[in-house]
């Protein structure tokens, strides 16, 4: 089964299908598909990740005042200082305030032809400014099973289609890894993923990865591959919970 990447640089739609691609292109991400505008300050931890062009590459969550967690595949191969952090804004063009990325640390078990172990934490420059619109998320520590979960992000809105300027959100519900299997075989996701599936029409693309998935006020899982977009197949996340550990001990 080929996967393509979710390099999510705007919102999302259901069912990804990717082809590995290492590449961080701005033509290459997702967004939400079938999903709504966001209100100022609904989704406080969602950030904007940038390239070198100053285009939206990625998604990703604040996990603390000097870090940001997101998929390792949105950051394969490039360099701290070509990258910037968006906080506190719903709108591409405007808004919102800007931090230098300062260190990359990837799981070192990332492997760009499984996507497996897909997680990244990012150190800023300097410390971000909390307010309103600007908050940490916490990393949920307990195995999710089948449940209502949300997804933010500036994946494109259909396959193919562009990127939205406003943050878009979806309700979504995870589906066990027995029944993300069953779609897309026991050698594509594995015990440290979380998949989701509602309908066709409805979940990530292009530019939503390294997207946060919450539950409960928590993050469950990051924004990883799919068929884009939308069409009826799981979405697939990297699992939070499988990587808490890994997590604490490179953002100490």
């Amino acid at each position: 089964m080929v996967k393509f990447v979710v390099a999510f640089s705007a919102l999302f739609a259901v069912a990804f299908g990717y082809a590995i691609d290492t590449r961080i292109d701005d033509s290459f991400s997702w967004r939400v598909v079938g999903g709504a505008n966001a209100a100022a300050g609904q989704f406080p931890y969602q950030i904007s990740l940038r390239g070198a062009s100053g285009s939206h590459t990625c998604g990703g969550s604040i996990l603390s005042a000097n870090w940001i967690l997101t998929a390792a595949h949105c950051v394969y191969g490039g360099s701290a200082s070509s990258y910037t952090v968006v906080t506190g804004s719903t709108t591409l063009n405007s808004g919102g305030d800007r931090y230098s990325v300062s260190r990359i640390i990837a799981h070192s078990g990332y492997n760009p032809n499984t996507v497996q172990n897909d997680i990244a934490v990012l150190q800023v420059s300097s410390p971000i400014q909390f307010n309103n619109n600007v908050q940490a998320i916490e990393p949920d520590s307990t195995v999710i099973g089948a449940g209502d979960c949300i997804i933010s992000g500036w994946g494109t809105t259909s396959y193919p289609g562009s990127v939205p300027n406003n943050l878009q959100f979806l309700a979504l519900k995870t589906i066990t890894n027995t029944q993300c299997q069953s779609a897309w075989g026991s050698n594509s996701v594995f015990d440290s993923n979380i998949c989701t599936l509602t309908k066709s029409g409805e979940g990530v693309c292009h530019g939503d990865s390294g997207g946060p998935l919450a539950a409960n006020g928590k993050q469950i899982g990051i924004v990883s591959w799919g068929n884009p977009c939308a069409r009826g197949t799981p979405d697939v996340f990297t699992r939070v919970s499988s990587f808490i550990d890994w997590i604490n001990t490179n953002t100490k």
